[in-house]
């Protein structure tokens, strides 16, 4: 047994298939051996070969009545293949033995390997023992090469080349739509709609109907027999009773209506051809009017926000400027983000529209003054350098707002317990009592003045406090600044005044201090004690009553502790406060035991006990209110910390994944592994999984809208701020999408050149081999040593340099000082692979017009589509040569004017 093997996977008939690779029709794969069981199938499929074989067999004289028989001794097979190729196979053997048979298939099927089909599995063996599968397979594989390999439309071959012309003749009528080579052929319209398009006379199309499929299928099978020598190879009944036609058979014979009409297709040639340059120019017109208008609105977007962002007018309130934070996060939720979606797909467009424009050998697309893509970036960049420092103004004035509201609470305490304190000590400094009293009361007016001297004393730090506050409400520029001032005023002046008042008593009192001879030394050391000890009480009281704000944990534990300590000296004063009692109550008792009458208080101190009693009181129910304000900020502070933990948990998460994507990103666009589909498809996928994390970009998102709500400022247990992931999560989509749009440009490129993916790949490898530093660009030292390993003749000498200059002004025309992979391809794109030229649309608008130097517009409607039919006649201006017609059009300057040569 003779077998035929190759290396690649196995054709569904025992072959690779006949194209020089061994799958030029990879499509038949499709083509399951266990289809052949299908007895319908089978069927069509005997008769069509059958018919096939015998319209080329008559040319010879002869024919077959069965296909797995007649072929078995070799001799038709050989005649056959003869026939079909004009080519002499080596002599027959004719001897009827089963090895003179099986020696004749033999050289059948050498010969059918000799013009590069590879065959597995197919023996001479099988054809000689009858084997119907394996016959059927061999006859198909011969269809496929000597029919069906060598069609070609519009750079697609063979069997899509076959769909192709169907598709592109057939599109004019109606109730046909063929997609396939099976079910768009059963109501037979398709099979008249061929023989319509290129002779009409031979069929009457409209009175076709749809719901009459036997009818119209003997119809077109008994005219293409008839008048087009094309045999009849399929049963009108088979067809319309079968669910799903053989597809082999249509193909074979519709193959035959190819060649058939091959000759009318030089016209549609030039045609396609003057439709798909008519097509690049229209598609490119309208990306660039797109591009203009997204540019502009973006533009205008930038010039309306900028502005806002930079309005610093700062409010007098917390409640005005925490709206204005919130106008903030609005914008930057709702607004911004559509911005930077347009933002990238701007710089897409226009990165596609520059790739299409050179693969078309268009001229560079240049955008209107002041859209280019480089000003919308500066544009850009201004826009978010003003939302930078507007989000810090905001943040420095809600809290400088927070700290004046703070500080203008403790200055209006602080002064109304001031001005309580000095109400009435002016009348009483300005009192003339010493005057008329007694040599007692003399001394008992010295000592009084005495204790409200240090009571003043202890009262200056107060007044400082007081003058020290308006100050730094002054320097922080508070709204209600004037009345403060005012108020300051007031106090510091009627602080002057009292200092004046007391030295002056003091000097009248020690006028007649030589007069005093004695005095109540325990009510003296009683107001003596008592002063300091009220003072002290009524700075607890302050102290206890003092408003706080803070916003860490640490600072709330700071005052907890400093109150803690406060408590811990109660016993203390406890002790002191029974002290001064205790001597109050003593000079009571001596002057009971001596008699001696009191008038009234003592008269060196206005703090009595009763005073004493009932601020140690107020004392007493202040400090558990203390405890409970203090608790409940530490129950504050401590939600705001698991807010902080909260977020910097899932920050700590989403900011290093971003890192990893961007730099697997990177990775990616440099190794770039398997077909540029492939590549394309993993960085499709590769941006869905980036896409479906956004929920985690959203969670994180609520998180910071809880923090902010909360006024926390700072956070210790992340590197990474809300500003940091949004930037990262915008630049992490923006690069994808620049990746993904620089391998479909890759792929537009392939397609438009006719690259090879093995070329492609050879390109990607000499790129990377020289990108030592996988930036992704070549330095011009890097890209002259790939092109010497190319075969390029750019060596440091004179001649070397002027070729390595010319090109560098191909591939950098900027002068970047850099070359990318996607110039890269360009040229060497342009230097492998033709292009169509104006020459070449000019040649074929000249089939179009018969020869003729000038076109009409008749015969544009009748070639072209309508709408590119209008495109030329709009453009084209009048032909003015000697041989002019009435409305003669000059298709030669209108083609030279597609490749930019002059103004169209």
């Amino acid at each position: 047994m003779v077998d035929y093997h190759s290396a690649g996977q196995p054709y569904p008939y025992g072959g690779n298939g006949p194209g020089p690779n061994g799958d030029y029709m990879a499509q038949e794969d499709d083509w399951d051996r266990d289809l052949l069981l299908d007895p319908a199938w089978e069927k069509q499929q005997r008769k069509t070969f059958t018919a096939w074989c015998n319209s080329h067999l008559r040319k010879a004289g002869t024919q077959i009545e069965n296909i797995d028989e007649d072929f078995r001794d070799g001799l038709k097979l050989m005649l056959l293949l003869e026939v079909i190729s004009g080519e002499r196979l080596p002599k027959p053997e004719r001897g009827k033995m089963r090895v003179h048979k099986i020696n004749n298939v033999n050289k059948a099927l050498d010969f059918i390997a000799s013009k590069g089909v590879k065959l597995v599995s197919i023996g001479a063996e099988e054809i000689v023992d009858g084997n119907a599968k394996m016959t059927l397979g061999m006859i198909w594989t011969i269809i496929l090469r000597f029919a069906i390999q060598d069609i070609s439309v519009e750079e697609t071959s063979a069997k899509e080349g076959l769909l192709l012309w169907c598709q592109r003749k057939t599109a004019p009528y109606k109730n046909v739509n063929v997609q396939n080579f099976h079910i768009s052929w059963k109501d037979g319209l398709a099979f008249n709609a061929l023989i319509h398009r290129h002779r009409p006379e031979l069929i009457e199309y409209d009175k076709l109907r749809k719901d009459d499929p036997v009818t119209n299928l003997n119809n077109a099978f008994e005219v293409a027999e008839k008048y087009l020598d094309i045999p009849k190879m399929l049963d009108a009944e088979d067809i319309v009773n079968t669910a799903r036609p053989d597809e082999k058979a249509i193909m074979t014979y519709v193959s035959s209506f190819y060649h058939a009409f091959s000759g009318a297709q030089k016209a549609e040639t030039a045609a396609n051809r003057i439709c798909k340059v008519l097509a690049v120019n229209q598609e490119n017109e309208h990306l660039m009017e797109d591009y203009e208008k997204l540019a502009s609105d973006l533009l205008e977007w930038i010039r309306r926000t900028i502005p806002w962002l930079e309005d610093r007018s700062p409010q007098k309130t917390i409640q005005e400027m925490q709206q204005k934070l919130e106008d903030f996060r609005d914008y930057r939720r709702v607004h911004k983000p559509p911005k930077v979606q347009e933002k990238c797909q701007l710089e897409i467009n226009f990165n596609t529209l520059q790739t299409k424009l050179r693969l078309s050998n268009r001229p560079a697309f240049m955008p209107s003054e002041g859209r280019m893509v480089s000003d919308i970036n500066t544009g850009w960049q201004h826009l978010e350098q003003a939302e930078k420092g507007y989000e810090e103004w905001l943040l420095n004035e809600i809290r400088r707002l927070e700290r004046l509201d703070h500080l203008a609470e403790k200055f209006r305490q602080k002064a109304s317990i001031h001005e309580a304190w000095t109400e009435g000590k002016e009348a009483m400094l300005k009192q003339k009592d010493y005057e008329t009293a007694t040599l007692s009361d003399i001394k008992a007016l010295i000592r009084k003045h005495e204790a409200f001297e240090s009571d003043l004393a202890a009262h200056q730090d107060r007044v400082e406090q007081i003058a020290a506050i308006a100050q730094e409400l002054n320097e922080l520029d508070y709204y209600d600044s004037p009345s403060v001032n005012a108020r300051c005023q007031k106090i510091c002046d009627q602080w002057d005044v009292l200092g004046s008042l007391t030295h002056s008593r003091r000097e009248a009192l020690e006028v007649g201090k030589r007069q005093l001879e004695t005095i109540d030394e325990l009510h003296l050391e009683y107001a003596k004690r008592a002063a300091p000890f009220n003072n002290w009480m009524e700075s607890a009281m302050e102290d206890l009553q003092d408003m706080f704000i803070v916003h860490t944990i640490e600072e709330i534990e700071g005052l907890i502790a400093a109150h803690d300590q406060f408590k811990a000296t109660l016993p203390d004063a406890d002790r002191e406060r029974e002290a001064i009692l205790g001597i109050q109550r003593e000079a009571q008792r001596i002057a009971d035991l001596h008699s001696i009458k009191l008038s009234g208080n003592n008269p060196y101190t206005s703090v009595t006990p009763q005073v004493i009693n009932s601020k140690w009181e107020r004392v007493q129910q202040l400090v558990p209110t203390r405890d409970r304000a203090l608790q409940d900020e530490q129950s504050r502070q401590q939600c705001n910390e698991r807010l902080r933990r909260q977020f910097a948990g899932q920050a700590n998460i989403v900011g290093p994944w971003m890192q990893t994507k961007m730099e697997e990103i990177g990775r990616i666009s440099i190794e770039m592994h398997g077909t540029l589909e492939d590549q394309l498809q993993h960085l499709k996928h590769y941006e869905q999984s980036i896409v479906d994390y956004k929920p985690n970009l959203e969670l994180l998102e609520q998180q910071h809208q809880l923090v902010q709500e909360a006024l926390i400022f700072d956070n210790k247990h992340t590197n990474y701020t809300m500003e940091h992931i949004r930037v990262g999560w915008e630049q992490l989509l923006t690069t994808i999408a620049r990746t993904i749009n620089e391998v479909e440009n890759q792929i537009l490129t392939r397609d438009a050149k006719g690259i090879s993916q093995e070329q492609m790949q050879e390109f990607r490898a000499s790129f990377n081999h020289f990108d030592k530093d996988h930036c992704g660009a070549l330095g011009p030292e890097e890209f002259k040593a790939c092109l010497i390993s190319l075969g390029y003749d750019v060596e440091n000498d004179r001649q070397g340099d002027a070729e390595f200059n010319r090109i560098m002004s191909l591939v950098d025309p900027n002068g970047s000082g850099s070359v990318t992979f996607q110039a890269f391809i360009d040229f060497m794109s342009r230097e492998t692979t033709d292009t169509d030229t104006a020459d070449q649309v000019i040649a074929s608008f000249k089939v179009l017009a018969g020869d003729k130097n000038y076109i009409t517009a008749e015969e544009l409607r009748r070639e072209l589509p309508p709408e590119q039919a209008e495109y030329c006649i709009a453009r084209m201006a009048p032909y003015r040569g000697p041989d002019a017609a009435p409305g003669a059009l000059d298709y030669k300057s209108f083609s030279t004017a597609l490749y930019g040569e002059s103004d169209l």
